[in-house]
């Protein structure tokens, strides 16, 4: 057994810093809670001794499908406060700011998806082939819609090509209304059916686009206009200690000086839903975060699922037991900023601050919608490893050493000296970062590495 890790006063658990499983501080008596993070992340299934360990064989969740909830009043936004310098970014005519200038090949549908990726492949630029666009439904239709809409108008587009059939539900009719908002000089779209050599065409319209973002000069711009993701995937027992509560940090760091993150995954808000509820700034934002979370428990059980039914093989195999102990966990991300508003699926971020993004945990699902919501880098920290990156830049962040020795080629930033207090590395984390923002390549686009996933509920015809 390596040493012993507390991470709060009131734990009866700590975590074992040579395998990131969990120890017994203190007898624990079986129907008492198993605490962590100073919260409850189960209960006890049998007596547990001190110095055993505590995992899935001797303890179980407590979440339920339906909980009570209390508004304990708001949490102030501050103003922003300090000077963080600036970063070389891209302005865009509506004011954001993005950290690449590309041209993005965008399908209305995924009939096209060989089209678009063909001329992607000509003319050295990035395609996001998907499956839907037609044969759907309601909301899952209108949901294709917006988060297409959302990736068109992310502002590290320099430029988008609009790829469609000209026979699919997504019609570019109903499509370019949805972008009418968008910067005319920097779209431009195209019909498969309407031209002989669709390809040909698609590559003569990436010409005027170069042309146009060939013009484009990165200008020092405020912290404040970053717009940053927040995710995790393939967490391990060490996640919660190291790689999170540095992102956290940063966080804190960011929204305080004006800039703005999102936080998503909504199911890995599961057991800490709480602390996020307490941290809302207003009223109607608890009401919209108490809302978020009941809409995705109705949405397990109106499919006969189970709330909890998570942590993964994986994150079991790491050593994270329940879904509250990789939802304490996975919220630290989020740092101590007070929740500005709560967003859904292709709503994009309005202003800087901590927001809350409706979606699932589900890595390439929520990459793509964080991508949509505008956000221009994404930070992904990780316990297990993956090469999964969104269309923008996204950092990963190795929980433990072994990870970051292991799978170098695919992670940015080593978190676990976070493990030994490292004095450190908040500063050299903030500024890998901020050398992202300004050009730096990360492994995921290195590796070309850059998917999307788009969320179905209902029906397909």
């Amino acid at each position: 057994m390596g040493r012993l890790y507390t991470i709060h006063p009131a734990d009866n658990v700590a975590v074992d810093t040579e395998t990131g499983f969990k120890v017994a501080l203190k007898p624990i008596r079986k129907g008492e809670d198993v605490v962590k993070y100073g919260n409850p992340i189960g209960h006890a299934t049998a007596d547990i001794a001190a110095g055993e360990r505590v995992h899935t064989d001797n303890m179980a969740t407590s979440l339920a499908a339906h909980e009570t909830y209390e508004f304990h009043g708001a949490h102030p936004v501050p103003a922003p406060v300090g000077d963080a310098g600036t970063f070389p970014g891209y302005v865009r005519a509506d004011g954001r700011v993005g950290i690449r200038n590309e041209i993005w090949v965008i399908p209305t549908v995924g009939c096209v998806n060989a089209v678009a990726e063909a001329i992607a492949r000509r003319c050295g630029c990035h395609a996001f082939p998907h499956p839907y666009g037609c044969s759907q439904l309601g909301d899952d239709h209108r949901t294709t819609q917006l988060i297409l809409r959302g990736l068109a108008l992310n502002p590290n587009a320099g430029g988008v090509l609009v790829v469609g059939l000209g026979c699919e539900n997504n019609t570019m009719a109903s499509f370019r209304a949805l972008l009418a908002d968008a910067d005319p000089e920097r779209i431009r779209f195209l019909v498969c059916q309407e031209h002989e050599d669709e390809i040909a065409e698609g590559v003569r319209l990436i010409g005027e686009l170069k042309e146009r973002i060939a013009r484009d000069e990165r200008v020092p711009c405020p912290v404040s206009a970053l717009r940053v993701g927040l995710k995790c995937g393939g967490s391990d027992g060490y996640s919660g200690i190291t790689a999170n509560p540095l992102v956290g940090r940063f966080t804190d760091r960011l929204t305080n000086l004006g800039g703005g993150a999102v936080l998503t995954e909504v199911p890995e808000m599961f057991g800490a839903e709480r602390l996020l509820m307490d941290r809302a700034s207003s009223r109607d934002v608890y009401d919209k975060t108490v809302g978020l979370i009941e809409r995705y428990k109705d949405y397990f059980v109106r499919h006969g699922q189970v709330v909890y039914e998570n942590p993964s093989p994986g994150n079991k195999a790491g050593g994270i037991s329940t879904l509250e102990d990789k939802s304490l966990g996975c919220t630290q991300k989020s740092g101590s900023a007070p929740v500005s508003g709560v967003l859904g699926y292709g709503d994009r971020i309005p202003s800087g601050g901590l927001w809350l993004l409706e979606g699932p945990g589900n890595d390439m699902v929520a990459c793509t919608n964080l991508t949509a919501a505008g956000c221009s880098l994404i930070l992904f920290t990780t316990g297990r490893g993956t090469p999964l990156g969104a269309p923008v830049p996204t950092v990963k962040i190795a929980s433990n050493a072994a990870l970051a020795a292991k799978k170098s080629r695919w992670i940015d930033f080593d978190a676990s000296p976070a493990l030994d207090g490292d004095d450190g590395i908040d500063e050299r984390f903030w500024q890998r970062v901020l050398a992202v923002a300004g050009g730096e390549e990360t492994a995921n686009e290195r590796n070309g590495d850059r998917q999307i996933a788009i969320f179905k509920d209902g029906v397909t015809l």
